[in-house]
């Protein structure tokens, strides 16, 4: 543990930020989840439907800085290219 007040307080920070990213990850875990299971019932409105809610989520998390701008890059690309290779 830290003994410096300020090394304390930066812990306290810490532990807050920690919990919002955790908040902006799951939800996008959960909406990438969905996707899948709607590209595996080859359901194709629904699937575009939750494309979008997907790019929304991913947007959000880039920019509070959850992820990086590549792994959004990537994963826009993988999960488009699925969708579209249902039509």
């Amino acid at each position: 543990m830290p003994n410096i007040k300020n090394a304390k307080k930066a812990v306290i920070v810490q532990e807050k930020k920690r919990k919002a990213n955790n908040i902006y990850k799951a939800s996008l875990k959960t909406a990438m989840k969905n996707l899948e299971k709607t590209i595996a019932l080859k359901d194709t409105e629904k699937a575009k439907e939750n494309l979008n809610i997907v790019y929304n989520r991913l947007d959000k998390a880039v920019t509070k800085g959850v992820v990086t701008s590549n792994f959004v890059a990537r994963q826009k690309a993988r999960l488009t290219k699925k969708v579209n290779e249902m039509k």
